[in-house]
């Protein structure tokens, strides 16, 4: 028997070894994956149609010219000849192409008519059938119906061909066929292919095609699918993309007959240049002359006071501005016309999702796409670029993020092409609405776009433009204006040889604004005297100082409105991000040394100090909920001061309106459109005492305007989720190794005490039957359960590393090694656990192998009464919690998953069950209290080192979680062993119940053992009436002493080797 356990121990030990190894070549393989990307695996495309291609594609082979053999453009056919999420529409008739799924469209209001969309890639050039006027080529295109979807993802081979579900709908079709130029309409270049698919069946009602599209929404079979050959498709390129001449065309045709289910009516295709394709610059130049000339052009719409970008690097910062993010459309507040001139956005086309704003525009998002940009050779000291792109408007009820992977033209894009100069710094451009721009008919609006380089709360935009007729005298439209947003961490990548600049403006209303939220009172002398909030700290310099407290200042986190804390109130998602702090404007790089002067240290020069009294601040405040107040707020540009002894900021904020543009036209008071009547204070919580006062942040909003202005909203006042600073994230990998350690000093010790009850037990082996193998049960249980979900042993919180910074990499791999050594310990604490109740149960079995038959069911103790007494405590307690957890309001019992985002919500008894088993471990003793009252001992069966030291160690972490910070990390996901002190009662209430019941068990334990049964008995004995019955003779018989070799059987070879080796 030892010997096979032996083997177990060993066997276990080598299990360990291998999941370490294990672990570390799947990290490797992983590394090497990222670097190596996941490949791509090699096709071969077949061009076995090449007659059928020639026979239905005879037209465009007739027209073709021949193939200039030394042509660039043939080889680069993948990269100019595709497009991504063009638009195709068909002919109305009785044969679809393609089903729709719409259960989930909206039941009320008006109903946007989903996108139709395709894609198409050139995936293979066939080199080995030469032709002189044509290329042999494979190509994949994926078309489809969707709401909120997009096709940009190429398909991969082997992916099916049709997919269908709610809202969405996709079919992917390969083709083979050739690559013609020709004459025609200033030159072209013409794909003709025909397509292989597996296309969904129609049924003969025309009325209803799609009935099974019904039968498929309940029981989701396989949609009736039919293997089709026969389709034709032919785009058009033009041989050079222009401002006018910029469309792909394609027709997408059935050749089988109309009587055939498969045959469809026709498919027209529409795309704009894709991102690859060649752009040829000054095809327009007469319109460009009359939308720019005199240049730079007046517009009245730029403050005077604005400085902008006259640098040499346009071309980027158009690309970092512009890449998928989308412009905001300022609402017409200065315009006095008519409804219909002041309403409509711009030159664009009337669109009834926009229609709706009333020339507020709220939500309507402007995309700046395919820009395509050319540097001029310089001419002196002035830089001259030419700028290509496509504005797109993005109604506020279509997806926005479908719409900025558009390339479909439409009556909401405008295609441009101008130039810009260093030496004014404005942008021109002429813009053409449309599809069909034949001759530059509908090239009638200008586009004059700047890059400021200074900046306040009136002006917080990287990049400002508007959109104006060419019609001076009697213009269509009034001038539309759009800006994007600066975001501070975006700086470095706008301005890397210029420097940004703010002004302060509202500095003094902020002072006023101070004065009255914070007189003099006792409870501000003690927050100055006693606690510490964000401030200026010791740093390289003075402005990385202030670039690590904006950091402290900026935040990110849900909020609720203060009033309803604690009721089931809307969730506030609340960012706050600080745009300048004194001197600094946005973040300091310590690499940016040509922006700002290093200093040798911060505080190395007393003026610095005296300016830590009080710091100009500006912000940019965005909340985001569905209620109606939270709403009218939205977005709030913020100015004032700062106060670090108080943690408190005091601001004006300006907002930005969306009414009606008669109301802000009727609004006298607007600052360049923006509402500036709001005062806007912030209460920071300390970075001391955490233990003491709870981590949140509160905030209060208030319009300064009376109750009938069309513009007064009703005060906010929101309190945030805990936030963490600077520091204190720094502290949870800090944290965490002291936990790691504490859990390895508390499991060597649980070893320690282990051992030593081992050593009791050779020495005292008459006790050694009375030790309850359900409580040795428990604990072997509490220590295998974390080996086998892989969470962390005794110490409950195991941070998730996934968020661990690249610079923090040699402190994670430190925490690897912790984490394996504790659950290698994990492992020897099983190993010897089981020993333990290997050595019980050998006791017995000896005791009953040698008693008489009829003395059997006394021989020695027997632990069933034990386990069920045990079982029923346990069943009643879970039971308990379950009870309690459904309980709970729902908001409340559900907020840790509102940090985490986890999904405990779904699992819910398996949580609880694993939560459960953590506090059956703590109260071990348990089952061995209940055995000593069962078996009515004289003797002492454990050792008081034992079961003390593990109460001990079970008992720390409920110490350490009852004196540590309250909220250490809210953002993060935490697993955790068994017990989440965040949920039900494992709160700091259960870190005090717990101990205190587990202290009960042990001391009760130590007086069962020190007090024979007797005693105990008249002890515990209230006038005739005693607790615990009469002593029993079921246990009198056992011998008083038992030595080692008496535990093991005898009979073999092996057991009497055992019993050398014992």
């Amino acid at each position: 028997m030892e010997v096979l356990f032996t083997r177990i121990l060993i066997l276990i030990w080598v299990l360990g070894l291998f999941e370490l190894l294990c672990l570390r070549g799947y990290v490797t393989e992983a590394q090497e994956f990222d670097f190596r990307g996941a490949g791509e695996s090699w096709v071969t495309y077949k061009y076995d149609r090449i007659d059928e291609v020639k026979r239905q594609c005879g037209s465009v082979l007739k027209s073709a010219s021949p193939l200039k053999p030394g042509d660039g453009r043939i080889y680069s056919i993948k990269d100019d000849l595709y497009f991504v999420n063009g638009d195709w529409e068909q002919e109305i008739g009785d044969a679809p192409i393609l089903p729709f799924d719409d259960r989930e469209a909206p039941k009320d209001g008006f109903i946007r008519p989903p996108l139709k969309l395709a894609s198409f890639w050139v995936v293979d050039i066939d080199r080995s059938h030469p032709s002189k006027k044509a290329v042999f080529i494979s190509g994949l295109m994926s078309m489809g119906i969707t709401r909120d979807g997009m096709f940009s993802e190429k398909p991969y081979q082997g992916s099916q061909e049709f997919e269908i579900w709610a809202s969405h709908t996709r079919i992917s079709i390969s083709f083979q066929g050739l690559y013609s130029e020709s004459l025609e309409n200033k030159g072209e270049r013409v794909l003709c292919l025909l397509g292989s698919t597996m296309l969904p069946s129609r049924e003969t009602d025309s009325d209803n095609p799609w009935k099974w599209v019904e039968d498929f929404r309940s029981n989701y079979s396989t949609p009736p699918l039919a293997q089709d050959d026969q389709i034709l498709l032919v785009l058009r390129y033009p041989m050079n993309f222009t401002l006018t001449d910029r469309l792909i065309q394609g027709e997408l045709k059935s050749l089988n007959p109309k009587s055939n289910s498969k045959y469809f009516d026709k498919v027209k295709i529409l795309s704009l240049l894709g991102k690859g394709s060649h752009y040829e610059f000054g095809s327009e130049k007469e319109a460009l002359a009359k939308s720019c000339q005199p240049y730079p052009y007046r517009d009245s719409f730029l403050n005077e006071n604005t400085e902008i970008y006259k640098g040499a690097d346009l071309c980027q910062i158009l690309e970092e501005a512009t890449r998928g993010q989308a412009l905001i459309v300022v609402p017409n507040w200065r315009c006095n016309g008519t409804d219909n001139f002041c309403s409509k956005l711009g030159p664009f086309e009337m669109d009834r999702g926009i229609n709706a704003t009333d020339g507020g525009f709220k939500n309507v998002r402007l995309y700046m796409q395919d820009v395509k940009c050319e540097k001029d050779p310089a001419q002196g000291n002035v830089t001259s670029t030419r700028v290509a792109a496509v504005f797109r408007a993005v109604p506020p009820d279509e997806n926005q993020y479908t719409s900025a992977v558009r390339s479909g033209p439409g009556n909401l894009t405008i295609a441009s092409e101008g130039f810009w100069e260093s030496s004014s710094g404005q942008l021109c451009m002429v813009g053409c609405l449309g599809r069909k721009n034949n001759g530059g008919e509908l090239c009638n609006s200008r586009v004059c776009l700047y890059v400021p380089t200074s900046f306040s709360i009136k002006q917080r935009s990287i990049l400002v433009g508007s959109f104006s007729s060419i019609n001076n005298h009697t213009p269509p439209f009034f001038p539309l204006s759009f800006e994007k947003l600066v975001q501070p961490a975006e700086l470095w990548n706008y301005f890397k040889t210029s420097s940004p600049k703010y002004t302060y403006s509202k500095i003094d209303s902020a002072g006023t604004i101070l004065e009255r939220n914070e007189p003099f009172s006792f409870s501000t002398m003690i927050k100055k005297s006693l606690l510490q909030f964000p401030r200026l700290e010791d740093a390289e310099s003075y402005f990385l100082s202030l670039s690590y407290l904006s950091e402290d200042l900026s935040l990110h986190v849900s909020a609720t409105p203060h009033s309803l804390v604690g009721s089931r109130s809307p969730m506030v998602d609340l960012q706050l991000e600080v745009i300048s702090l004194g001197p600094l404007f946005g973040r300091y790089w310590s690499l940016q040394n040509d922006t700002h002067v290093e200093r040798s240290s911060f505080h190395s020069k007393s003026e610095y100090t005296e300016k830590q009294l009080l710091l100009n601040i500006s912000a940019q405040l965005s909340l985001t909920a569905k209620d109606s107040t939270i709403s009218n707020v939205s977005t709030i540009f913020l100015e004032g001061l700062y106060d670090p002894h108080v943690g408190r900021t005091y601001m004006v904020g300006c907002r930005d309106v969306r009414a009606s543009w008669q109301i802000l036209s009727d609004s006298m008071d607007l600052e360049s459109g923006l509402d500036c009547l709001i005062e806007v204070v912030m209460s920071y919580p300390p970075t001391t005492a955490r233990w003491l006062i709870n981590p949140t942040a509160s905030i209060s909003i208030s319009s300064q305007r009376t109750e009938d202005d069309p513009l007064y909203f009703k005060p906010v006042k929101l309190r945030t989720f805990p936030i963490l600073y600077r520091k204190q994230r720094e502290d949870i990998l800090s944290e965490r190794g002291v936990e790691g350690i504490l859990r390895i000093l508390t499991l060597s010790a649980g070893i320690a005490f282990i051992l030593a009850q081992l050593f009791y037990m050779n020495n005292n082996s008459e006790s050694v039957p009375f030790l309850s193998l359900v409580m040795l049960g428990v604990q072997a249980l509490g220590y295998s359960l974390p080996l086998i979900t892989g969470a962390e042993a005794v110490f409950r919180r195991a941070k998730i590393e996934s968020w661990v910074p690249a610079y923090s990499l040699r402190r994670s791999q430190w925490f690897h090694v912790i984490d394996y050594t504790v659950k290698l310990l994990v492992m020897v604490s099983f190993v010897l656990t089981l020993r333990l109740f290997q050595k019980v149960w050998k006791c017995r079995s000896r005791l009953l192998s040698q008693a008489p038959r009829e003395d059997k069911s006394s021989a020695a103790p027997t632990d069933k009464q034990v386990f069920i007494s045990t079982l029923i405590v346990h069943i009643v307690g879970y039971g308990s919690v379950l009870i309690n957890h459904a309980l709970k309001p729902r908001d409340e019992s559900l907020i840790v998953d509102t940090y985490s985002g986890s999904s405990i919500g779904n699992r819910l008894w398996e949580t609880k069950l694993e939560e459960y088993v953590g506090l059956a471990h703590d109260f071990f003793l348990l089952p061995q209290v209940i055995g000593n009252l069962i078996w009515q001992i004289d003797t002492k069966p454990l050792r008081k080192l034992y079961y003390m030291g593990i109460t001990t160690v079970r008992l720390l972490p409920h110490f350490y979680d009852l004196f540590r910070a309250p909220k250490g990390n809210p953002y993060i996901a935490e697993e955790y062993e068994f017990v989440n002190p965040s949920m039900d009662f494992f709160s700091k209430l259960g870190d005090l119940a717990i101990p205190s019941i587990a202290v009960v068990l042990a001391v009760t334990l130590y007086i069962q053992q020190r007090w024979d049964y007797d005693k105990l008995r008249e002890t515990f004995k209230f006038g005739r009436f005693k607790v615990l019955p009469a002593r029993s003779r079921a246990y009198q018989r056992l011998p008083s002493k038992i030595s080692e070799a008496e535990l093991v059987p005898s009979g073999s070879h092996l057991d009497e080797r055992e019993d050398e080796e014992d």
